[in-house]
């Protein structure tokens, strides 16, 4: 369950879950890293996205993240529930796996961030859990709109587990600047990039980049410069050929880089 309809006051009312990080709608940043999910509930006004989803809205539109909560809760029958906001740039699918693997005996696994603050729109719950604390606090208080989610988690019994940037959030135009240059550090600019493409082509493949760098050093070296994106290039169609798969890129790689070194061994 991704929340897609907030006002986003602080950054001027634009929306947000389209503006991109990487190259990629924050929103559909986090609908890759939660890409295992039986079903997927966008609540929020309807807009593209880069995986079909199943489109939900609060009651009254607006009316804040425990009514958003309660719209997505309606459209499944899981035991389990992902609920997260649609602005995070560096939500990952491991992240999403620990969230579900630290439930274990509790009601709920949430996010904690650097400061040692719970993030409940960085959690997966137990769904019988939600619509409980749902039902007790639309009697108590004759409704759902604008109650603060604090309320609907805080008689829960939750894991809180750590994690350094995954529940990073983006709120203002600051934040946005900050994760977009963040991105381009050196240490994950490749591993970004490469699901950025992975995404933006519809494939999903584990990648080692070491081995293809390594055979692009080498065609660059041995042969000439403009042969490493050249050879990258054939070596993914090849293995496209024989059917794709990680199976498929290593052979293909492994014969273009025993070819690079036959090369080289003639200078």
């Amino acid at each position: 369950m991704i929340l897609a309809g907030g006002a986003a006051r602080r950054l001027g009312g634009v929306d947000k879950p389209a503006l991109r990080v990487g190259g990629r709608a924050l929103l559909d940043r986090v609908l890759d890293a939660c890409r295992g999910a039986g079903r997927t509930v966008v609540v929020g006004p309807r807009r593209p996205t880069a995986r079909p989803v199943r489109w939900a809205r609060e009651e009254p539109p607006g009316g804040g993240p425990v009514a958003a909560v309660d719209a997505g809760i309606r459209q499944t029958t899981a035991p389990v529930v992902l609920v997260l906001s649609a602005d995070l740039p560096f939500l990952t699918h491991e992240t999403v796996e620990t969230l579900l693997t630290g439930l274990q005996d509790t009601e709920g696994a949430v996010l904690i961030d650097p400061d040692g603050r719970e993030q409940p729109l960085v959690a997966a719950y137990r769904a019988e859990a939600l619509r409980r604390e749902i039902g007790l606090l639309a009697t108590e208080h004759g409704g759902l709109g604008g109650l603060p989610l604090r309320l609907l988690v805080s008689e829960l019994a939750l894991a809180r587990l750590q994690h350094s940037t995954a529940s990073f959030d983006c709120d203002t135009w600051e934040d946005i600047t900050t994760a977009r240059a963040r991105i381009r550090e050196h240490g994950h600019v490749l591993d970004e990039w490469i699901a950025a493409v992975k995404a933006e082509l519809g494939i999903d493949l584990d990648v080692d980049t070491a081995a293809l760098l390594d055979l692009a050093r080498d065609a660059a070296h041995g042969v000439a410069r403009p042969a490493a994106p050249l050879t990258t290039f054939l070596v993914g169609y090849a293995a496209a050929q024989k059917g794709g798969g990680p199976e498929a890129l290593a052979a293909a790689t492994e014969k273009a880089a025993a070819l690079a070194a036959r090369w080289a061994e003639e200078q």
